[in-house]
C-alpha cells in the first residue's frame, strides 16, 4: 500500500517522498485512516515501527486545510529527548507547508518558549512536568486545541505523570481529538485511558509487550564484578559499530564511561544529571559516528531515536520485560537487523525467566571467547572506600592517619596539620605531632558546659 492511498496532503507527501519512504508501516497504515476520519485512538506496536510518523502525519494534512488560528495541536512526551525528536520529524514533514512548531521542556529558560506561545504557533511538543508549569494563567492560548497526542502514554503514567496529565487535560477544550501511541500498555494503565478518550479505536500491530523480530537477542551470564571487562572484550570486536549501553544507575553510568573512555573507546552518557545541552550534544555525537558508545539510563534513553545502531546491550538486566522491550528496539528499526545483548547475574535470572515465559521463547545463552572469566575483582576506583590501591587495615583506636595521597608528597605528618585555623587575634592554631592543638584551649569549658570533655 502506498502513501499516496491514505488520502494525506500532496505537500506531506512529497516531503515523505524526500524522506526516501515508499510505503507506510503496519501501524501507520492502520491509524492513519482512522486519524484523519477524526476518531480517538489508542495505538500499539513495537519501538522502530514508525509510531511518529503515524500521528503527525494525519494531523499535518488535517491543520493544513484551514489558515492557523493559534495552537491547535499538543503532543505529550515523557522526556526532553523525545520531544526534541518529535519535533524535528514535524519540521521534516511540514518543511512544504506553512506550519510552525514550537517545544517545551525543562532544563532550559521558559522565556523562549512562552515568548512562541504567545506569538501563536500551530503544534506544541512538550513535556508534562514543564507544560503544567507554564500553562496556568495562558489557558487561552490552548482553547484551540483540536488534538492531543501522549507518546509512549504507558511510560509516562508510569513515570508518576498521572496527575500532571490529569490538570493539564482539564485546562483544555472537552471537544477534541485524544490519541494514545505507545509500544506496551499494560492493562491497569489502558483502564485510564478512559478518563481521556471517548469511544476510540485500538490499533495493536503484533502481539503486546513482544520484541522485535528483527532484533538477534543473546545473554551472558556473568558476576558482577567482570562485567565493565565483558564489555571491553565485546567492543574490541569492529562489528559493534554504534552502540548503546543500558545501566540502571546515573552513577552506574558514568562508572562505565570512564572506564571506555580509558581504554581509548570514544563514549558518551545521557541520564537525567546531565544538562539539556550535554544531552542533546552527546545524542548528536553518537548520531553523527563521533561517539561509538552511548550509555544511558532508561528515562533518559526515551527519547533516543537513532538510525543504524548495530548493538544495544543491558549491562545491567531490567526487572520488567516491558522495559527489556523498549531497550531493545532501539536498534533493529524500520526492518534492519539488530542485536540485543544482555549481561546476567544471579540476581537477574528470575527476570530473565519471567521474559522467557512472556515472550514465549528462550533467549540464547554465550560464552565470550577468549574472555577470563576467572578474573580478580577489579580495585575499586572512587568513592567510599574505593580507593586506586587495596584497603587499609581498620583504625585502630586513637589512630591519627594521614590521606593516602601524602605518601608521595613528602614527609608525613599528622591529618590535622593540614588544616590551621585562625584565632580571633589572626595567629594559627599550631598542631602537635600527637595531633593536639598547642595552643588550643584547655579540655572542660564549653564542651564540659554542654556535657562532655574531661572534668576538672
Amino acid at each position: 500500500m502506498p502513501f499516496r492511498s491514505l488520502g494525506l496532503n500532496e505537500a506531506i507527501l512529497k516531503a515523505v517522498q524526500e524522506t526516501g519512504y515508499t510505503e507506510p508501516t503496519p501501524i501507520q497504515s492502520s491509524a492513519i485512516p482512522f486519524v484523519l476520519a477524526r476518531r480517538d485512538l489508542i495505538g500499539i506496536a513495537q519501538t522502530g515501527t514508525g509510531k511518529t510518523a503515524a500521528f503527525t502525519l494525519p494531523i499535518l494534512s488535517v491543520l493544513s486545510t484551514a489558515s492557523s488560528r493559534g495552537i491547535r495541536a499538543l503532543v505529550i512526551a515523557p522526556t526532553r529527548e523525545l520531544v526534541v525528536q518529535i519535533e524535528e520529524n514535524v519540521r521534516v514533514y511540514a518543511k512544504h507547508l506553512p506550519l510552525t512548531v514550537a517545544t517545551i521542556y525543562g532544563g532550559v529558560s521558559e522565556k523562549p518558549q512562552i515568548k512562541a506561545l504567545e506569538h501563536g504557533v500551530d503544534l506544541v511538543v512538550a513535556t508534562p512536568g514543564r507544560l503544567l508549569d507554564i500553562i496556568r494563567g495562558r489557558e487561552k492560548a490552548f482553547a484551540g486545541i483540536e488534538f492531543l497526542v501522549l507518546d509512549e502514554a504507558d511510560r509516562m503514567l508510569d513515570m508518576g505523570f498521572v496527575p500532571a496529565i490529569r490538570q493539564i487535560v482539564r485546562l483544555l477544550p472537552r471537544k477534541r481529538q485524544t490519541l494514545f501511541f505507545s509500544a506496551t500498555l499494560s492493562r491497569e494503565i489502558e483502564k485510564l485511558t478512559g478518563e481521556f478518550l471517548h469511544e476510540p479505536e485500538t490499533v495493536e500491530i503484533g502481539r503486546r509487550s513482544n520484541p522485535a523480530e528483527t532484533v538477534a537477542q543473546a545473554v551472558y551470564e556473568i558476576t558482577p564484578h567482570l562485567k565493565v571487562p565483558l564489555l571491553q572484550h565485546l567492543l574490541q570486536h569492529d562489528h559493534l559499530t554504534m552502540v548503546l549501553v543500558f545501566t540502571r544507575t546515573k552513577h552506574g553510568a558514568d562508572k562505565i564511561a570512564k572506564r571506555l573512555i580509558a581504554a581509548g573507546i570514544t563514549t558518551a552518557t545521557i541520564h537525567s544529571n546531565r544538562s539539556q545541552n550535554q544531552r542533546l550534544r552527546a545524542l548528536t555525537e553518537f548520531k553523527e559516528g563521533k561517539v561509538r558508545v552511548l550509555v544511558a539510563t532508561d528515562i533518559a534513553a526515551r527519547g533516543i531515536d537513532v538510525d543504524g545502531i548495530s548493538h544495544v546491550i543491558n549491562f545491567d538486566f531490567p526487572p520488567n520485560h516491558e522495559d527489556y522491550v523498549h531497550r531493545i528496539g532501539r536498534t533493529g528499526r524500520a526492518k534492519s537487523a539488530g542485536d540485543a545483548i544482555s549481561f546476567v547475574t544471579r540476581e537477574d535470572e528470575d527476570a530473565l525467566r519471567a521474559l522467557e515465559r512472556f515472550s514465549r521463547r528462550s533467549v540464547p545463552r554465550l560464552k565470550a571467547e577468549g574472555f577470563d572469566y576467572n578474573a580478580a575483582a577489579h580495585p575499586r576506583e572512587e568513592g567510599r572506600g574505593s580507593g586506586s590501591g587495596p584497603r587499609r587495615p581498620a583504625r585502630k583506636p586513637g589512630e591519627i592517619r594521614t590521606p593516602r595521597h601524602d605518601s608521595v608528597q613528602g614527609p608525613q605528618q599528622p591529618r590535622h596539620a593540614h588544616f590551621s585555623e585562625k584565632k580571633k587575634s589572626g595567629k594559627p592554631r599550631e598542631v602537635s605531632q600527637s595531633g593536639e592543638a598547642k595552643n588550643a584551649p584547655k579540655k572542660g569549658g564549653f564542651g564540659r558546659f554542654l556535657g562532655f570533655g574531661r572534668k576538672g
